[in-house]
């Protein structure tokens, strides 16, 4: 089972980053859960939210706590040492941010055998829906960094979730950001990833 762990604040689309790449797994062929944290939403609170991706059905609805996968929308949020929870060497953490302002946060979890990957999804959602929400641009970046989902089933999810124009231009937004992390690599951390397989699906 691969698990993902989102934290950003409320505003930013946390959920509907958990939802989407649910549903960008289920559209590749495989199971998928989503469910966010029981905590305050509130605009600007820390919120957290989950998402399991396996080949059989999924019961667990308990917290993510050992991800193979943190994505952090808020690079504020970096700051707060609980983003980190749980990393096992082989895991990876994906940041909205600038690979200059990750690398303090990568140093720590380089030694621990952690890839980190920054990529600067806020102005990728600017350029191409002209609104500063980092959620969609991640899952594309998502898709390159694990290859748990692949870019067509990404779009698929957004297309599910938005209208046509808005569609077509979140899903650009999730193209950059694929391209980025494909081009830029890792921040820090060993360059192959250690995930448990997920057999099936498109790629």
């Amino acid at each position: 089972m691969f698990q993902v762990r989102v934290h950003g604040r409320g505003g930013q689309g946390v959920v509907t980053a958990a939802e989407l790449t649910a549903w960008a797994a289920i559209a590749d062929g495989r199971h998928a859960l989503a469910f966010p944290s029981f905590g305050s939403e509130r605009t600007g609170a820390p919120v957290e939210a989950y998402c399991r991706i396996d080949q059989h059905p999924i019961r667990a609805r308990e917290p993510v706590t050992e991800p193979d996968l943190v994505v952090v929308l808020d690079p504020t949020l970096l700051r707060q040492r609980f983003v980190a929870d749980g990393l096992k060497p082989g895991a990876t953490a994906l940041i909205n941010a600038t690979g200059a302002s990750a690398r303090d946060f990568a140093a720590g979890l380089m030694l621990c055998g952690v890839r980190v990957f920054a990529v600067p999804a806020t102005e990728f959602a600017r350029q191409r829906t002209g609104r500063p929400l980092p959620n969609v641009p991640m899952l594309g970046a998502l898709a390159a960094v694990t290859g748990i989902v692949s870019l067509e089933a990404v779009r698929d999810a957004i297309a599910q979730r938005f209208p046509g124009p808005v569609a077509e231009a979140n899903a650009a937004a999730a193209a950059d950001a694929y391209d980025y992390a494909l081009r830029e690599g890792p921040v820090a951390g060993p360059i192959q990833p250690e995930y448990p397989e997920v057999p099936g699906g498109r790629h």
